[in-house]
């Protein structure tokens, strides 16, 4: 039984995104469930178990692994039975470890914005005392690393997916559009020729890579980046702000 789930968010993958009520979570917790994502994906669990070690923490590591997700199921199934199976798994990891003190489990940017941790922890039974330890966002580093604001005077933020940018177009009214899980380089579409896009990837890692430009003069340059940078590094995490221009 786990009576107590930390999810703390650790930023986008620099040591120094993590804030000070971060850090002592993890030194405070007796154990941390760490994720494997298999093979061309180690140094997802390096960067994390490094910042276990940079923060002193002596919690006992808890690793398991990932499943993998069936992608001949519709998509919300899909999600769903994954989820399902990443709460067993830590259940299950828990349990064989006999784990009873606070459990820790880091996340990328923050545990509540465009991330399923807070989900997936609801399928735990039974269900523990969750605590979240917000985090730096993909979507502030993005607009740090291109030193520009998050949003226009008195215009509207939206926070959208490429499936929904490729299905629906831009969003009405919205002045600021980020886009984040995209892995369609959903900015070619016709809906994106008018805008400006500030794209980045690895952000807040030795990684980083940053573009901008209008989309129509940049979306083949930044799609032929990402695919290379993805084949490099195995994986990919990267977002982009498009605002529409004139």
């Amino acid at each position: 039984m786990i009576r107590e789930l930390w999810l703390v968010g650790i930023g986008t993958g620099s040591p120094v995104h993590l804030t000070l009520e971060g850090r002592d979570a993890l030194r405070n917790a007796a154990a941390i469930l760490l994720p494997r994502k298999g093979p061309g994906k180690d140094d997802l669990a390096t960067l994390r178990s490094d910042l276990l070690k940079s923060v002193g923490s002596g919690a006992r590591v808890l690793p398991f692994d990932m499943p993998v997700r069936d992608e001949t199921l519709p998509y919300i199934e899909r999600v769903e039975r994954w989820h399902d199976e990443i709460a067993q798994r830590w259940q299950q990891t828990l349990a064989k470890a006999g784990e009873t003190g606070p459990v820790a489990l880091m996340v990328w940017g923050d545990p509540g914005l465009y991330d399923s941790t807070l989900r997936i922890a609801e399928r735990l039974d039974p269900a523990p005392d969750i605590r979240v330890v917000p985090g730096i966002t993909a979507l502030q580093a993005l607009t740090s690393a291109h030193a520009v604001p998050f949003n226009t005077i008195d215009g509207t933020v939206c926070i959208t997916t490429g499936q929904q940018l490729r299905e629906n177009g831009l969003p009405p009214h919205a002045t600021s559009v980020f886009v984040m899980l995209d892995g369609q380089c959903s900015f070619r579409s016709a809906a994106t020729d008018h805008c400006y896009i500030w794209w980045g990837a690895f952000l807040g890692m030795p990684e980083q890579v940053i573009l901008k430009g209008p989309v129509q003069d940049i979306a083949g340059q930044i799609a032929e980046r990402r695919a290379t940078e993805r084949a490099r590094h195995g994986w990919i995490m990267d977002t982009y702000l498009l605002r529409p221009m004139g």
